[in-house]
């Protein structure tokens, strides 16, 4: 069963309001940095939301690449990891100018990926 969660934000999300991460993120080339900021802004936002979950990694291209328009990253073919296992992760991600904070976020958590298959994929525990 396909597990279903769009979230929106009205305001910046708080992920990434610590500046000693922004100072490092700022050295990052834009696009580098914002699928860095993404990627960190939808774990944070799955850890707060969704107590079953405890993600400590987010891929944004292991089964497509991401789309990036502007400041907008769209991933559909994403995965998680969380307790030790992978699952399918589809996000749209709207950040500011800079690339350090998502405005908007939309997420949907997919299927659990089956052990056999995360070596094709370069899944690790």
């Amino acid at each position: 069963m396909t597990a279903l969660l769009l979230v929106l934000l009205p305001q910046t999300a708080h992920a990434l309001s610590n500046e000693r991460l922004n100072d490092q993120l700022m050295k990052l080339d834009p696009q580098t940095r914002l699928e860095q900021t993404c990627d960190t802004e939808v774990m944070d936002q799955i850890n707060r939301e969704r107590s079953t979950f405890n993600v400590d990694k987010v891929i944004a291209y292991t089964f497509h690449d991401p789309v990036i328009q502007d400041d907008l990253l769209t991933a559909p073919g994403a995965v998680l990891r969380s307790n030790g296992r992978w699952y399918r992760l589809s996000y749209r991600c709207q950040t500011g100018p800079r690339h350090l904070d998502a405005h908007q976020l939309n997420y949907r958590i997919g299927a659990e990926i089956p052990r056999a298959q995360w070596p094709a994929l370069y899944l690790y525990d």
